[in-house]
């Protein structure tokens, strides 16, 4: 079985969409399966992290745009691919580095995540923008 989400976000961070995933998978899942969720996009990517402290969100955010900052900043003028804007190459370099994937067991029809975690897509451009995640179960 498959499902699309589509995800709006707001610019760089990460958006959380655990709920609508669990949903499908409750409506949908065997007793037993693998979840995979895969995002169409080569900006931005998925986490798993924890959904009990927003500060845990915006210090992932901070800690990833000092890594790999902008391509308009100093540290980063040996980029070729900046005709997209500042934020496009970097947002590429950002999805290398972090998942793009994601599985997660399902057992008695229940995701089997833990307490504080939750599913994230992670934003890696400036600019909001609508992104699919495409689930699998199996």
């Amino acid at each position: 079985m498959h499902g699309r989400f589509e995800i709006e976000t707001r610019g760089p961070g990460l958006t959380e969409f655990t709920r609508e995933v669990a949903g499908w998978v409750a409506g949908q899942a065997p007793d037993e399966a693998l979840l995979t969720l895969f995002v169409r996009h080569t900006s931005c990517s998925l986490l798993i992290q924890e959904n009990a402290d927003p500060e845990v969100q915006a210090d992932l955010a901070a800690f990833f745009h000092r890594l790999v900052p902008p391509s308009d900043d100093p540290s980063m003028d040996y980029l070729t691919h900046t005709y997209e804007g500042p934020d496009d190459m970097p947002g590429h370099i950002k999805s290398a580095l972090l998942p793009t994937t994601l599985q997660i067991p399902v057992i008695d029809g229940r995701m089997m995540l833990g307490t504080w975690q939750g599913i994230y897509l992670f934003e890696h451009r400036t600019r909001p923008h609508r992104r699919e995640v495409v689930g699998l179960l199996r």
